[in-house]
């Protein structure tokens, strides 16, 4: 199996330089980034139950770990918002 191409797409612009914190556009790329996160978090678990050898487990624990923060911390960003009870199903 191939290592993830990760991170080969263009990203969006920071959430909070584009636009102001809880407007419309900023919510928006905030659920696209979460959607994102989900996606690369679970496409990293499922490398690691594919990984053959000690660099490539390290890897897949690595990425797992990076992914899983990044959903966390954008899940947090969401939260504070206003707009959260909105969101469910995220």
């Amino acid at each position: 199996m191939s290592m993830p191409e990760q991170g080969l797409e263009k990203k969006p612009a920071s959430l909070s330089i584009n636009s102001p914190i809880g407007s419309l556009e900023w919510m928006e790329k905030l659920r696209a980034e979460i959607e994102e996160a989900k996606r690369d978090w679970l496409n990293a678990k499922q490398f690691f139950e594919y990984a053959v050898g000690d660099d490539q487990v390290d890897y897949a624990v690595y990425a797992i770990i990076s992914a899983e923060k990044r959903y966390e911390m954008l899940l947090r960003m969401a939260k504070q918002s206003k707009q959260w009870p909105e969101w469910w199903g995220v």
